[in-house]
């Protein structure tokens, strides 16, 4: 028996509570091996564990069949193991594991969630085969899916042997110049720096990422240990991307930002430029230095994480949703109100549809946004 403590067991199922910030041994049978899938192995999930579980939670691993599914207990009910930081969870089969084995771990996932309050699963990809696998078999044992949009992801492929000519080709007209602009600038004025694997370097350019996120506009972090972590852990692995622009008079660090490279393609975790030099635009000229070393290496694609802001669609072209899914069992009395609540907000939506259809057509200059 692993090192853990169980909360609940079925035929089929164990729900384990983890008693240390790290997976333990047994599921690394479940785990992508180094060099697989990063955010599906063991440097993304430690790291997790160790630095971005929220204040209250705990985590627990639901083991259903041939799938490892890491969750969180949190006031009394579970949800994934989905941080801030998490661009896509999935669940965890075993090598080899086929679509009937997928829905009779889904089956035991419902015998694990029977009589609990509604689940809820986030930051996942719609077109997962795991996760249509175990969703398939939670309506078997006749619990209710609602879907929801979590979040947006914007990516891109990148043409094989098309080279950075070909991508700036692909770009905004606007995009193509400021980069032109602002690479002969940074040519000039600035020294790149780039990281990839552990020591005194990457010590040094951990420590020039926080002071430029520390001048920068952003928020203080959820979770300030996270990204030194992930960053030490990638680099182990041979995944880290980390770029730093310094001024070249006096080397101060302008702009930062870590990649992780994983099965051919490029994800960025976070970026950040000192908000007094942003006239200069170092994050756009590292951006550009480190997309152009990416493509030079041979990624097939470049994908920018979480979220809709604005500047990603100019860099990459492609968009999809990441969704998330609340698991309800309809004869719990949290799973009778989560119900009841689902269907008033279809009811208001068709209504707010309704009106739209309905509503007249405004006057020419109205549509215009003219003056009448």
């Amino acid at each position: 028996m692993p090192s853990a403590t169980a909360l609940s067991e079925r035929a089929e199922a164990r729900l384990v509570r983890l008693e240390e910030p790290r997976l333990p041994g047994w599921c690394d049978r479940h785990l992508a091996p180094p060099g697989g899938d990063f955010f599906a192995g063991r440097g993304w999930y430690d790291t997790v564990l160790a630095h971005a579980v929220p204040p209250g939670a705990a985590p627990v691993l639901a083991l259903c069949g041939a799938a490892l599914l890491p969750l969180m207990a949190e006031g009394g009910r579970l949800r994934t193991l989905a941080t801030p930081y998490t661009l896509r969870w999935d669940p965890l089969p075993e090598p080899g594991t086929g679509e009937d084995a997928l829905r009779e771990a889904g089956r035991a996932l419902a015998g694990l969630l029977r009589g609990r309050p509604p689940t809820r699963l986030e930051a996942l990809d719609d077109a997962s085969p795991a996760m249509a696998g175990i969703a398939d078999g939670l309506r078997a044992g006749g619990f209710a899916l609602d879907h929801y949009r979590h979040f947006g992801n914007w990516w891109g492929p990148l043409e094989p042997g098309g080279g950075w000519t070909a991508y700036l080709a692909g770009r905004p007209p606007a995009l193509r110049t400021t980069i032109g602009r602002k690479l002969a600038r940074s040519a000039r004025e600035s020294r790149f720096t780039l990281v990839t694997a552990p020591g005194a370097a990457l010590e040094a350019a951990i420590a020039d990422y926080h002071a430029v996120r520390d001048r920068s506009w952003k928020p203080p972090e959820p979770a300030p240990g996270f990204d030194a972590a992930l960053m030490r852990a990638a680099a182990t692995l041979g995944a880290l991307r980390l770029g730093v622009l310094h001024r070249a008079s006096d080397g101060r660090p302008l702009a930062a930002q870590y990649w992780i490279v994983t099965e051919g393609r490029a994800f960025l975790l976070k970026l950040s430029h000192d908000e007094a030099e942003r006239a200069a635009s170092p994050g756009t000229a590292l951006t550009a230095l480190m997309i152009r070393g990416l493509i030079e290496e041979g990624v097939d694609g470049l994908d920018f994480g979480r979220g809709d802001d604005p500047y990603k669609r100019l860099w990459v072209a492609e968009r999809r949703q990441r969704v998330g899914l609340v698991v309800t069992d309809p004869w719990h009395p949290a799973g009778v109100l989560e119900l009841a609540r689902q269907l008033a907000g279809r009811g208001r939506r068709r209504v707010m549809a309704w009106q739209g259809a309905w509503r007249p057509a405004p006057a020419a200059g109205e549509a215009r946004g003219e003056d009448a």
